[in-house]
């Protein structure tokens, strides 16, 4: 009896093996997408605006997809964290949503996607320029798309990563930097408009690195919306590296301006716009009180491009482009 029962055991046991083998054997890998925007963050609340406008426009162009938010400044990220342990800071500040207070860095946030089988993602960065930001998001996905499996290619954690471009565009032929520095001229048109309306030079400040040559595709840009926008005079300087302010005010008092409309190059009104631009410390003197003391009248506007629609778009475009190279599917 014990025979027979051992053997009806052994049986069910080789049965169940080939069934799980054919079931593995059967598996098919099925394939999640996600889109990721990579922003380098504020900690200040009312500039936050400029980033979730551009989350908004993205969950609205594909609202079966899920949209995730990293900074990648430690800095930024720390100081939120922070927040979040406080109470106090919570409750007077409701509006704060969750992904902000506990806003992780790029590769943990995609660790956290690929946790919940999310193997093909869209990382969109919210740059204005190709610079050393922009250039480190481009190693992470050559390193996870070089991850691989011992065992068989459909098991790699990552099935595709599609780099995104920043607004001003990047090098190469599948998308030629001038159409997007042109698409971003014509998504300031609103910023123009205004500059006319106060009969004022629209100055704006940039970001800018000493050490990539970003300052040509922001030269490039302030020409292009000369073209478009001819009755204002529009330049462009840079925080670092160059054009620098210096160069703006030669070009002002070439051209008799007399009147400058001052407003960040920037996709948030964070700390460079309220202290470097339109700061008062006389310790510190922002570029307002430059300008003023070099005669011209200034207004300053502190609103991030990323509150204009038409600018927000702009990365909710290039992401498109990117599934659209990598063959992905977003909806």
């Amino acid at each position: 009896m014990k025979l027979q029962l051992s053997s009806l055991f052994l049986i069910m046991l080789l049965f169940c093996s080939a069934t799980t083998a054919l079931a593995s054997e059967g598996w098919k890998v099925k394939h999640k997408n996600a889109i990721f925007l990579a922003m380098f963050g504020t900690t200040v609340e009312p500039a936050l605006q400029g980033l979730l406008n551009i989350r908004t426009k993205m969950m609205e162009k594909y609202p079966e997809t899920p949209v995730k938010i990293a900074f990648t400044s430690n800095i930024i990220r720390k100081k939120w964290q922070g927040r979040a342990e406080d109470p106090s800071y919570r409750k007077a500040h409701p509006e704060i949503p969750e992904e902000v207070l506990h806003v992780k860095t790029v590769l943990a946030t995609i660790a956290d996607l690929q946790n919940v089988g999310y193997d093909t993602i869209v990382l969109q960065p919210t740059h204005i320029a190709m610079g050393e930001e922009f250039l480190d998001l481009g190693t992470y996905v050559d390193s996870l798309m070089r991850l691989g499996s011992v065992k068989k290619e459909k098991y790699k954690p990552f099935h595709k990563v599609a780099l995104g471009r920043p607004a001003l565009g990047t090098y190469g032929l599948d998308h030629p930097y001038a159409e997007d520095i042109t698409a971003a001229a014509e998504a300031l048109a609103a910023d123009a408009e205004l500059a006319a309306k106060e009969n004022a030079a629209l100055v704006y400040m940039g970001h800018g690195n000493e050490h990539f040559p970003s300052g040509g595709a922001y030269l490039e840009l302030a020409d292009r919306m000369r073209q478009l926008y001819p009755e204002v005079v529009t330049l462009i300087g840079n925080v670092e590296g160059f054009p620098a302010l210096e160069d703006v005010i030669d070009k002002l008092k070439m051209r008799g301006v007399k009147k400058v409309m001052l407003k960040p190059c920037m996709v948030v009104a964070g700390d460079h716009a309220l202290n470097d631009m339109a700061g008062t410390d006389p310790e510190e003197p922002s570029w307002q009180m430059i300008l003023e003391k070099e005669g011209f009248e200034v207004v300053t506007v502190k609103k991030g491009l990323g509150e204009l629609d038409a600018f927000a778009d702009i990365f909710v475009n290039h992401a498109a482009d990117a599934a659209a190279d990598a063959e992905i599917v977003l909806k």
